[in-house]
C-alpha cells in the first residue's frame, strides 16, 4: 500500500478531522505522481534489497557506537540514547541483539570509520534520501547522548560530508531533530513543554525547511518535497530495512503536523490540483 493518499489522509483525519484527511488525500496523490515521475534507479530485486537493508542496519549501529566512544568512553547517557533509538524503531528482540552487537563493534579499538562510511556510501550509491536517513539517525542518537558536544560534532560533520550531506543539510537535520526531540510535537498537542504560538510556527517552518517569507505555493512545494524525501514506501524500495521504517513514519507525521499548523495560520486550503 502506498504511504500517501490513503494513509496520509488517515493520519491527518486522525489528528485533524475530515479537512485534514482531505488535505492528506490530495497531497498524497500529488506525491505519488511526483514519485512516479522521478528518474530514480531501477527497483532492486528482493535479494539486493535485503542485502542493502542488512548492511544499512549494521552500519547504522556500528557508526553510532563509534560516535559514542569518540571521547574515550561510552557514558550511561549514550548507552541509554542508543537503547532509546532501538525502542523508538520498535526493534524485536533479535534485531535489538544485532543492534547491540553492531554498536559494540563500533566501540572497539581499530574500528575503521572511513572504510565503514565508504562501504555504506557504495551500497547506497544513487540513493541520497537513504543516506540522509542514515545521517538523521546518527544525529538523533548523538543529540540524546551528549548533545553533539566535544569530538562528536566534528565527527558528525565528517560522516555527513563523506556521505554527501552538505553542512547546510546537516544543520537543517539537527534543527529539525532538536524540535522532534523536545518541543514541537508535545507543544502542538497542548502538553508540556509549553512554548509560544510564534515559536511553534517558527518550528513548523523549520520542519518543512521553509521560511515565513515564502509564498503559499512555495510552502506547499516544501511540504511535498519533505514528504517525498521521507516517504516510507520510497525509502523501503531503496533498501531501508523494515526495522527502520518507523523512523520514516515518525518524520512523516512531524512533517504533516508542521504543514497543518502553517496551513491553518495562513489559510491555505486544499485544492484538487
Amino acid at each position: 500500500m502506498r504511504y500517501t493518499g490513503k494513509v496520509v489522509g488517515g493520519l491527518l483525519g486522525l489528528v485533524f478531522g475530515p479537512l485534514g484527511a482531505l488535505a492528506g488525500v490530495l497531497v498524497g496523490h500529488q506525491v505519488d505522481e511526483h514519485l512516479d515521475k522521478q528518474g530514480a534507479l531501477p527497483p532492486p530485486g528482493p535479494e539486493e534489497l535485503a542485502a542493502i537493508g542488512e548492511r544499512f542496519f549494521r552500519a547504522t549501529f556500528r557508526v553510532m557506537g563509534y560516535l559514542a566512544k569518540s571521547d574515550g568512553r561510552v557514558s550511561e547517557l549514550e548507552i541509554s540514547a542508543a537503547r532509546a533509538v532501538m525502542a523508538e524503531l520498535r526493534l524485536d528482540a533479535a534485531r535489538v541483539q544485532q543492534a547491540i552487537e553492531s554498536f559494540s563493534a563500533g566501540k572497539y579499538p581499530g574500528f575503521d570509520l572511513t572504510a565503514e562510511l565508504t562501504d555504506i556510501g557504495r551500497v547506497c550509491a544513487g540513493r541520497p534520501d537513504l543516506l540522509r536517513v542514515f545521517v538523521e539517525i546518527q544525529v538523533r542518537a548523538a543529540l540524546s547522548g551528549n548533545n553533539l558536544e566535544g569530538p562528536v560534532r566534528p565527527l558528525m560533520n565528517r560522516i555527513a560530508s563523506h556521505l554527501g550531506v552538505s553542512p547546510f543539510e546537516l544543520a537543517q537535520i539537527e534543527a529539525v531533530l532538536r524540535i522532534r526531540g523536545g518541543a514541537f510535537r508535545y507543544a502542538h498537542a497542548g502538553a508540556e513543554p509549553r512554548i509560544s504560538e510564534a515559536e511553534k510556527l517558527d518550528q513548523a517552518y523549520k520542519v518543512l525547511e521553509a521560511a515565513a517569507g515564502d509564498s503559499d505555493p512555495d510552502i506547499v512545494k516544501a511540504y511535498r518535497r519533505q514528504l517525498s524525501r521521507h516517504h516510507p514506501d520510497k525509502l523501503k524500495a531503496n533498501g531501508l530495512p523494515d526495522s527502520m521504517i518507523e523512523h520514516a513514519k515518525q518524520r512523516t507525521q512531524q512533517i504533516i503536523e508542521a504543514f497543518e499548523l502553517i496551513r491553518e495560520r495562513r489559510g491555505i486550503w486544499p485544492r484538487s490540483r
